[in-house]
């Protein structure tokens, strides 16, 4: 999976199409992630105490990796992710610019 937890993402398809976001999770063995303002779904939510009323609040919900491309921290656009060793350690880098993500 190229995207990791952290990763600024840009949504490539589906409702929220060109949305930006943060990944908060990640979830490799279904291939979906959680992304922050992305992907929201009401949620009635019970009060906590006797006095409180509940509520509905917008939580986000997990989507399939495939609709949504990093975005490269240099160059600012979408992009793929390429692997390079250096120093011993596998980073990831950019395909456009080459930078590392």
């Amino acid at each position: 999976m190229n995207i990791k937890k952290g990763d600024n993402i840009i949504m490539m398809s589906g409702k929220d199409k060109g949305k930006r976001g943060r990944v908060i999770k990640v979830l490799p063995k279904e291939d979906r992630i959680v992304v922050e303002n992305i992907n929201l779904k009401k949620k009635h939510q019970r009060p906590k105490t006797g006095g409180q009323k509940g509520e509905k609040i917008e939580v986000p919900r997990a989507f399939p990796a495939s609709a949504a491309q990093v975005v490269c921290k240099s160059c600012g656009k979408p992009s793929r992710s390429g692997r390079k060793i250096s120093g011993g350690k596998k980073i990831r880098i950019c395909k456009k610019c080459g930078a590392e993500i």
